[in-house]
């Protein structure tokens, strides 16, 4: 008698559905974690839902944003630091959010790799938790996709997609005027943009993510993984204050892009760049990597990564309310009629 030959299966294909089962019992708690007023079904229904009555709203406009991490996931694969990269992932969306002044209440993750390692999976999604409960918004699910040869080794990639609210009438931007104070935020560092530059840079200098980072005493690899600061509590705080008039994340662009879409046609900025101080790391990557400062400012945060806009006349208020959620504001510009970004000094 001649045996058959066995069927493929899908394991054959290099797809495990008993490991993709075991991620979400092991991640339940951590989303558990984040559970907010309003969140209706638990994860591994078809959909995630929330009541936005149950959370307080009566007129609400929806707000949607979506982003990635970019190059930055490089960093971590290879330095196998996947712990914070979550936390980028949330702060990139949410931070978005509140510029259009909603507040974050929902958070859906997408990861994706070519084989999906149960424990590497865990850190992640433990970080995007993580930011999700800074940020006051609920991971209520998201989606794992294992697929063979579409990702090399231990590769992967993320995207997020976060949803927010806020009541009819209290949308952001509002309209600015000529002479409205710029105020700056602190970063925490690169935040997510600019990674394939600082990668070339690394690469330029015969760098190793295990040396120590020549600017900062760690290892560089923890230095450049610094994750993105979440706004959303301090941006929040200043919503209701009279004279705040708009919110500028500054990402991809910089300062340079970003500030300018929050205002007005035909209005512009200046920035005195003396200011503020430039953190080491970015004097580490204009200098090491011979970038202009006009390329700084449209590629980095260079050190600001969220700035306020709103009347002189509420900037008592405005530095009060956001000293006492920690923050140390510096103004560093005003709205003009140019309609052009006009820096003065030099980052120092």
């Amino acid at each position: 008698m001649i045996e058959q030959n066995k069927g493929l299966s899908y394991s054959d294909a290099g797809v495990d559905i008993d490991a993709g089962n075991k991620l979400v019992e092991r991640i339940k708690p951590s989303l558990k974690k984040t559970n907010r007023t309003g969140v209706v079904s638990a994860i591994g229904g078809f959909g995630g839902l929330f009541d936005l009555k149950a959370a307080g709203f009566h007129d609400p406009i929806l707000v949607a944003a979506t982003d990635g991490v970019g190059t930055k996931l490089k960093i971590a694969i290879e330095t196998k630091q996947l712990s914070t990269i979550g936390i980028d992932l949330v702060a990139m969306c949410v931070n978005d959010l509140i510029c259009q002044g909603a507040e974050p209440l929902i958070f859906l993750d997408y990861f994706a790799t070519g084989k999906l390692n149960v424990e590497n999976a865990e850190k992640i999604i433990g970080g995007i938790a993580k930011g999700c409960k800074i940020a006051g918004c609920a991971l209520i699910g998201g989606e794992t996709a294992e697929m063979p040869k579409m990702y090399h080794g231990e590769d992967f990639d993320l995207a997020g997609f976060s949803v927010g609210a806020m009541e009819r009438g209290q949308e952001l931007p509002r309209p600015t005027d000529i002479g409205d104070i710029i105020i700056g935020l602190s970063s925490n560092g690169i935040h997510s943009n600019g990674y394939s530059l600082v990668r070339k840079i690394v690469e330029k200098c015969g760098l190793q993510w295990s040396d120590e980072a020549p600017f900062e005493n760690k290892n560089l690899g923890d230095a450049l993984l610094m994750p993105t600061k979440l706004y959303v509590k301090q941006c929040l705080g200043l919503k209701n204050i009279e004279g705040v008039k708009a919110f500028a994340h500054i990402t991809g662009g910089g300062l340079t892009e970003n500030i300018l879409r929050a205002l007005g046609e035909g209005q512009g900025i200046k920035i005195d760049l003396s200011t503020w101080n430039l953190p080491p790391v970015f004097k580490w990557l204009s200098s090491a990597g011979g970038v202009s400062q006009d390329e700084m400012l449209k590629t980095f945060n260079c050190g600001i990564g969220m700035t306020v806009i709103c009347s002189k006349a509420s900037k008592d208020m405005v530095f009060s309310e956001l000293e006492k959620n920690g923050e140390n504001p510096t103004i560093i510009g005003e709205v003009t009629d140019t309609s052009k970004v006009h820096y003065f000094g030099n980052l120092i």
